[in-house]
């Protein structure tokens, strides 16, 4: 069964919300996947997810500007489960 992980960056400064996302992707099991809550779109983020084999999807958050999930390449349960609850948020190019 999927697992959701959520990891709230929302008043961190850089680069501590970079540093904490990459620490908290290392630590995802088979079927899980990351739901990181931040204020803005972390642009840096996404090159770095995929060079360590990482996917992600971004949406507008409901109660932050943005939330990003961040699954293991090729684990079909995570993702399956995290873009089942990312589609209930707005697209990301309302951001």
């Amino acid at each position: 069964m999927a697992r959701e992980i959520v990891l709230d960056v929302s008043e961190l400064e850089p680069p501590e919300p970079l540093v904490q996302a990459l620490a908290a992707i290392v630590q995802l099991q088979s079927g899980d996947y990351l739901r990181m809550l931040h204020r803005r779109v972390p642009c840096l983020l996404y090159d770095n997810l995929r060079q360590r084999g990482f996917s992600s999807e971004t949406r507008a958050g409901r109660q932050v500007a943005c939330e990003v999930f961040i699954w293991r390449d090729g684990d079909s349960e995570a993702e399956i489960a995290a873009r089942a609850v990312a589609v209930m948020l707005a697209p990301a190019d309302t951001l």
